[in-house]
């Protein structure tokens, strides 16, 4: 072959290359998240707007500090409202299993929902008492024997099947909800952490790396609840339930769901 005509196969050849290499290297990093309501930003967010890490965190607290309070008993009524399944308004959506079951079996019995408290009241020792222990940002009604599996367990990936869970999973340390709800949990989890900081007489909530926190008023895994923040974007339920809360109960927002890239710009 002449020198000239296999000079041109060769840049032909690799020029080829690196147009079937572009078409088969799909990228490997997951999509960031990104706002999903930014209706607030030059109102209620706008002195957070453009801060990171502590000085965001900083800025959303004094924000959503900001809320009207409900007794706990008040909860049962107002979950009626807040998670009413959008296709039956006789039923609320079920935390952790998505069932749709009447709002009148609220209680304790089987067959009945319950509130599920999703930062479990023993990691902070709050209890029931007006403020965490009513703050409907992680309030959600829950099948009572799901929740009882849940109890008071840390968050993380593994374990096995969760009876009539929806595909939630369980093991002795951690408890991990359905894909669907991941990212509730997670964007409930860290509401939480960034409301109650320890200044107003309750416990500094914070987000951990570890399972079996016990009663100390952590919460993991931070890790795991980031990766779920992406994996899971809010969903039209979510965003409506956040704006009902907003409208009618405590009139203050969960930021991570208007904002879900805030997660990673503080954590």
């Amino acid at each position: 072959m002449p020198a000239t005509h296999l000079r041109r196969w060769k840049t032909l050849a690799l020029t080829t290359s690196a147009v079937l290499v572009g078409l088969t290297l799909p990228a490997v990093t997951a999509s960031p998240a990104s706002a999903t309501n930014t209706s607030y930003d030059s109102t209620y967010y706008k002195n957070a707007v453009g801060k990171t890490g502590a000085s965001l965190k900083s800025s959303l607290h004094t924000i959503i500090s900001s809320q009207s309070k409900i007794s706990y008993s008040a909860v049962w009524n107002a979950l009626k409202v807040t998670d009413q399944d959008p296709n039956n308004s006789n039923n609320v959506i079920l935390l952790y299993s998505g069932v749709s079951r009447s709002k009148s079996l609220n209680g304790g019995d089987v067959g009945d929902w319950n509130r599920e408290h999703t930062w479990a009241k023993s990691h902070g020792d709050f209890g029931e008492v007006t403020g965490p222990g009513t703050d409907l940002h992680h309030l959600r009604p829950a099948d009572v024997q799901v929740n009882g599996v849940r109890g008071n367990l840390d968050f993380d990936n593994g374990g096995s099947a969760v009876a009539n869970g929806g595909g939630s999973r369980v093991d002795s340390d951690s408890f991990e909800p359905r894909d669907a709800d991941k990212g509730d949990v997670a964007r409930m989890i860290l509401y939480m952490a960034v409301r109650y900081d320890g200044g107003d007489g309750f416990a500094d909530l914070e987000p951990d790396e570890k399972v079996n926190n016990g009663s100390a008023p952590y919460i993991g895994k931070l890790s795991v609840l980031k990766q779920w923040n992406k994996q899971d974007p809010p969903s039209a339920f979510e965003e409506k339930r956040n704006q009902v809360i907003y409208d009618t109960y405590q009139h203050n927002r969960n930021p991570f769901i208007d904002h879900p890239e805030w997660v990673d710009a503080i954590w």
